[in-house]
């Protein structure tokens, strides 16, 4: 087999069997025959040499030259070997060629043919039937192109839990560094660990806020309530700004190419605010203002205070606002930041086997509330679960939050502080009767003694001037903070009131048990359960974002209960964070790094691969 095969393969080698490898013959001959053929044109050729021998030879040479016989035959004998062996090797490998050529194609158009999700045959007859419109392998090409690419996300969402896990192993990082990678642990706004209240010693209890940037988001999130207009001015400045950059970017080539230095920084941003000249005015009731080049003043005027939704009484399908607003409302601009994200959210939670029990979408309200499971008594629910609260909050919105802390905080200082003064007065009136005597006893028996009466020098009594009493700053729980400024009025952390009520709540707490021991009478249980529920309340309020701190943006609020030895929960969470963030958020970019372009002085000449000397370059000896 191993002979037939070498003797008749696609590779035979053999100078007489057609088509073979250095063969003279060809199977594409069809039967003609070569001999013939070349036989023509190489008797033509001698004839014409003959010819030319005879109009230049004189005739007395010709007469003894045996110009018919040995000479005739000479000629023919070389014309014959040479071109036998030039004509038809040439032809002979031409064809060959050609003959693989069509080879190869016709294997290349069976595989494609074999590729196909049906038969030649069948897909000729469906196109004879109905036509590519009836019968067509579009969605079954799109099904292969989904399977494909969710092949490649798992297989990336596998890279990226192995990373993770691996950078978790390796830096022993069980803290919120296991949690965000490090290009995003910008974006945290609060993030803390604290043991479980119902089981302290095996179960965590984690809440992390995320919050990103509006100007962060890769698609830009509306409300439902803010009116056309505004959506259209956001979109007529976003498209300047970029005509303003492709001016920037034109300057900048153009002072390379003149061989200056590129603008800095700072020329660039003074460069865009000339710019701005050429696109806007503050000259809202002209109409030939540069503010309305893009969008006509009547247009602008048409759709001003125009909100999501238009009464049924004042529709007109006509009018110039109701179809400016079915352009916005068919370009889905309103509400495609905010469905965007809440796609991406839940396809990775699908993909990365975290499963839910509860959604609730708020769609006009910008929320999105999801939990792993739909009951929320935490006496029920297992030690291995996440709740998910996706917000869009703007800068009214997060005023508002910021008046319900102050209200919200400033109800627990006064509760605890109640609670406070009760237990204080209740340390007083029993102090007598447990017979504790402490220095504020002592002191007040020795400083309030009356002091002995001093005489002038003549006998008189002088009378002692009397001080007056210095405010008490220090308080002996916390040191005296520094006084606030605007900024801290502004962006308040309360750390210090926090740090002193926490601290009086644990004196509270000792002051009871040193009152009574182990009873247990009614006042104590009912000072002591009221302090408990403060506590409880105060720490759950702590949990909460400070409003304080967060910007017009998406908002993530993540509280996950986990196992500590586990982790379960948290580590699929941190993949599924990250890769969340990595379709939602640009991410933090610094404006130096982001719009650079080759300087000047990283251009060379060397890399065109030019071969001319020096002189041809005249920035060659810049280095």
């Amino acid at each position: 087999m191993a002979r037939d095969s070498m003797t008749h393969g696609p590779n035979l080698i053999h100078p007489e069997k057609p088509s073979a490898v250095g063969s003279r013959n060809s199977l594409n001959r069809d039967n003609r025959n070569e001999y013939e053929e070349s036989k023509l044109l190489i008797d033509e050729e001698v004839d014409k040499v003959l010819n030319h021998i005879h109009a230049k030879l004189p005739p007395e040479v010709l007469e003894r030259l045996d110009v018919m016989g040995s000479i005739k035959s000479k000629l023919h004998n070389y014309f014959n070997q040479n071109f036998q062996n030039m004509y038809n090797r040439y032809i002979t490998t031409m064809e060959d060629e050609l003959g693989k050529k069509v080879r190869d194609l016709v294997d290349k158009e069976e595989y494609r043919a074999l590729n196909r999700y049906t038969p030649r045959e069948i897909a000729e007859i469906l196109d004879k039937i109905g036509g590519i419109d009836k019968f067509n392998t579009g969605e079954i090409e799109k099904s292969v192109v989904n399977i494909y690419g969710h092949l490649q996300g798992h297989i990336q969402r596998g890279m990226y839990e192995l990373e993770n896990e691996t950078n978790a192993i390796l830096r022993q990082k069980a803290d919120v560094g296991a949690f965000v990678r490090g290009e995003n642990a910008y974006a945290i706004a609060k993030c803390s660990f604290k043991n479980n209240f119902y089981k302290p010693k095996t179960v965590m209890d984690v809440k992390l806020a995320i919050n990103i940037l509006g100007s962060e988001l890769i698609s830009p999130i509306y409300h439902y309530q803010v009116s056309l207009e505004n959506i259209i001015k956001d979109i007529v400045s976003k498209h300047l700004h970029d005509l303003i950059d492709q001016e920037i970017t034109e300057l900048n080539n153009t002072l390379i190419d003149q061989g200056k230095e590129e603008l800095s920084d700072t020329e660039i941003m003074f460069e865009k605010i000339k710019a701005l000249d050429n696109y806007v005015d503050d000259e809202i009731g002209n109409e030939q203002s540069r503010r309305y080049q893009f969008v006509a003043k009547r247009f602008m005027d048409q759709i001003e205070n125009v909100q999501a939704e238009i009464p049924p009484e004042d529709y007109d399908a006509l009018g110039v606002r109701e179809n400016i607003k079915r352009i916005i409302d068919n370009e889905n601009i309103r509400n495609r930041g905010f469905n965007t994200a809440i796609n991406n959210l839940t396809s990775v939670l699908d993909v990365s086997k975290m499963g839910y029990q509860h959604i609730e979408s708020f769609k006009n309200a910008r929320q999105c509330l999801i939990r792993e499971y739909e009951d929320t008594d935490v006496n029920a629910l297992p030690d291995e679960r996440y709740s998910i609260r996706l917000s869009y909050y703007d800068d009214e919105q997060i005023r508002s939050m910021r008046k319900a802390y102050d209200l919200q905080f400033g109800e627990l200082q006064s509760e605890i502080q109640k609670v406070i003064d009760v237990t204080e007065e209740l340390y007083k009136d029993n102090k007598t009767d447990k017979g504790i005597e402490d220095y504020h006893d002592v002191a007040k028996r020795y400083l309030d003694k009356e002091p002995p009466k001093s005489r002038g020098w003549f006998g008189s009594r002088v009378e002692e001037e009397v001080e007056e009493e210095i405010p008490r700053e220090w308080n002996e729980v916390i040191f005296v903070p520094p006084k606030s400024t605007d900024v801290d009025d502004m962006n308040k952390t309360n750390l210090y009131i926090v740090e002193m009520l926490r601290k009086q709540i644990v004196l509270t707490k000792n002051k009871l048990n040193k009152i009574y021991e182990n009873q247990h009478p009614v006042d104590r249980t009912i000072v002591e359960s009221r302090l408990h529920f403060l506590e409880r309340k105060f720490e759950e309020f702590e949990a909460f974002v400070n409003p304080y701190h967060l910007l017009p943006g998406l908002l993530m609020e993540l509280d996950i209960t986990s196992v500590k030895r586990k982790k379960t929960t948290m580590m699929a969470m941190a993949n599924v964070l990250n890769e969340f963030l990595y379709s939602v958020s640009k991410g933090f970019h610094d404006t130096a790094f982001a719009e650079f372009s080759r300087r000047r002085s990283t251009v060379r000449d060397d890399l065109e691969q030019e071969f001319a000397g020096s002189d041809d370059h005249p920035g060659g000896d810049d280095d």
